[in-house]
């Protein structure tokens, strides 16, 4: 990713962010980003809102910017289960997920006001577990399962049902699931 001359219009940085994101294999952070403009944060978050708004399929993981191609591998399956713990178990959450082969691609909570609110995760890996885990200390930001006194959901993906059966009896056994009997 080569730096960007010091001063260029709004529409031609937009123009060079989305040629980065459509050719990188990796998300790319707002900061890394900002850095090969020579502008801020803030500017970049403006810019991907304007992209998005634009119906650039961009997705804010919480690893980086994220190009959505339609040639991209997808997954075949996916389940959604309901989790509840407190936020000192989130990384054995994630961690269990990821062990059964399966990609953690959100969570999702239900707000009375907002109704529901979903972030992207996109973890696949004990490493992105980490990160995420990390970025969370870091920023000192809440998970949104604080907002609900740890019950959420997440949608989990995964290339077989098996592993996804796998995943879900596993976080079952650890106590992680809210059972119908709860």
């Amino acid at each position: 990713m080569k730096k960007v001359d010091n001063k260029v219009t709004g529409e031609e940085r937009r123009k060079k962010l989305l040629e980065w994101l459509t050719q990188s294999d990796h998300p790319l952070t707002g900061s890394g980003l900002a850095k090969k403009t020579n502008v801020s944060r803030q500017v970049i978050v403006q810019d991907i809102s304007l992209l998005k708004a634009k119906n650039h399929p961009i997705m804010a993981t919480s690893q980086g910017y994220v190009y959505v191609k339609e040639n991209r591998p997808h997954f075949q399956f996916e389940k959604i289960v309901a989790s509840y713990h407190a936020p000192e178990a989130t990384a054995d959450e994630l961690n269990l997920i990821v062990d059964h082969g399966v990609t953690v691609k959100d969570v999702i909570v239900e707000h009375p006001v907002y109704g529901d609110l979903t972030a992207s995760i996109m973890v696949s890996s004990r490493k992105e577990a980490e990160e995420f885990i990390q970025k969370i200390q870091s920023t000192n930001a809440a998970y949104l399962s604080q907002l609900t006194e740890g019950l959420h959901l997440h949608t989990l993906s995964s290339d077989s049902e098996e592993k996804l059966d796998q995943a879900a009896k596993a976080l079952d056994e650890a106590g992680f699931l809210v059972s119908e009997k709860d």
